[in-house]
């Protein structure tokens, strides 16, 4: 069998790739979770169709060319177990499109559901009830620059600074800037956590530092090998770094800001560790108990 000459509708690739995907037994977590979501991103993103559509494309037929490219996509997937978002150089966090290759990380984050979210002037309960009186944010360990622009889209009236070690990973951070037309609003700068800062203070700080424990690190599937492993390597238990940022956030914490943290599996640790400091536990969808808020108010009563 061919795929590329015996299979002729988005259907049958549909299937298709769901039963190499399955017998291949890849890995996922870099925007989909299952053989199904990942199968349907990659056919409709190479197609140029609406990824959040597929029911309207199931019985179209294929190109030649098209028939070609999705065998060549699959087979890769399969073959190389390379994350789809790096084979076709884009993905998206709630609809935002975003470019992705090997400098950074796949965007993916809880941060970017719950900003997508009520707690960001929300009815009820909400962390920022007026979005629009937020002047400054940081993105720590900014990566692709998703989540700084995806801040500056919330906060309209924002200016943001992202942050990054990685010069490849900025590299990237630039060209999503300027994909969005963000260049007047977002700054990327190169250094170690808060060190380019200087002084500045915000009135939100957003991060989603490296978390993985070394033993996690040494276990991490070939998918994720792909990725640059400094944006992984949180330490042996994964916390490294977000003890460090637990440690300076307060001196660039404007009045009435706050700290949103993504941390993976170090709840326990934390908690045990930081018995003073009130984490406010922030679950989504797909996460409980990853993602920690903490006020200016939090770390000052904790002194």
């Amino acid at each position: 069998m061919s795929a590329e000459t015996d299979l002729h509708t988005v259907r049958d690739f549909l299937r298709y790739a769901i039963s190499r995907f399955n017998a291949a037994g890849l890995s996922y977590g870099h925007g989909t979770t299952r053989a199904l979501d990942e199968a349907a991103f990659i056919i409709l993103e190479a197609l140029h169709l609406p990824v959040d559509e597929l029911e309207p494309w199931l019985d179209a037929r294929l190109t030649g060319g098209e028939r070609a490219r999705l065998a060549r996509l699959i087979d890769e997937r399969c073959r190389t177990r390379t994350p789809a978002a790096y084979l076709l150089g884009r993905t998206y966090i709630r609809g935002v499109p975003f470019r992705s290759d090997t400098r950074a990380i796949v965007p993916r984050s809880f941060i970017g559901e719950l900003m997508a979210g009520h707690l960001f002037g929300g009815e009820g309960f909400s962390l920022v009830p007026e979005p629009e009186a937020v002047g400054r944010v940081l993105d720590l360990c900014t990566g692709s620059g998703c989540l700084a622009i995806l801040a500056a889209m919330l906060f309209e009236n924002a200016e943001v600074d992202a942050v990054d070690l990685s010069p490849d990973a900025l590299a990237l951070a630039a060209e999503n800037v300027a994909l969005h037309q963000m260049e007047g609003r977002v700054r990327l700068h190169q250094g170690d956590l808060f060190a380019p800062l200087g002084g500045q203070r915000y009135d939100l700080i957003i991060t989603n530092p490296p978390y993985v424990d070394a033993e996690a690190c040494a276990a991490l599937p070939a998918e994720y090998r792909h990725e640059p492993m400094l944006a992984f390597d949180g330490g042996p238990d994964g916390l490294d770094i977000v003890r460090r940022i637990l440690k300076e956030a307060p001196r660039h914490l404007a009045r009435d800001g706050g700290l949103i943290c993504e941390i993976g599996t170090g709840r326990e640790i934390l908690e045990a560790e930081y018995p003073d400091l009130p984490f406010l536990w922030l679950d989504t969808e797909d996460s409980e108990g990853e993602v920690f808020w903490l006020s200016v108010g939090d770390f000052a009563a904790a002194r």
